[in-house]
């Protein structure tokens, strides 16, 4: 199965524990995305109301100055920005 980059941003109104400007998610369609996301950011915790989601984004479109040098490959299942959720291998 091919495995897909997102880019996720979520609510303003989410609060203050959520990535900013997003998260950066491989897998391999949205629900596994949505999955990562809820066992490896949100902890089990229901996940942020998500504003925008990018399926097969353009890396090089991101923040160069933020995004880009603070993110893991984003080339295996897992969450590559922002660092420290990445999924094992």
């Amino acid at each position: 199965m091919n495995l897909h980059r997102f880019w996720i941003r979520f609510g303003a109104g989410s609060g203050f524990a959520v990535p900013r400007p997003g998260c950066g998610v491989t897998a391999h369609d949205y629900d596994d995305a949505l999955t990562i996301l809820a066992e490896r950011v949100f902890c089990g915790k229901p996940i942020a109301e998500i504003e925008q989601v990018v399926e097969d984004v353009d890396i090089s479109a991101l923040d160069q100055k933020h995004v880009i040098p603070n993110m893991e490959a984003p080339t295996w299942r897992g969450v590559w920005y922002p660092r420290g959720f990445s999924q094992d291998r």
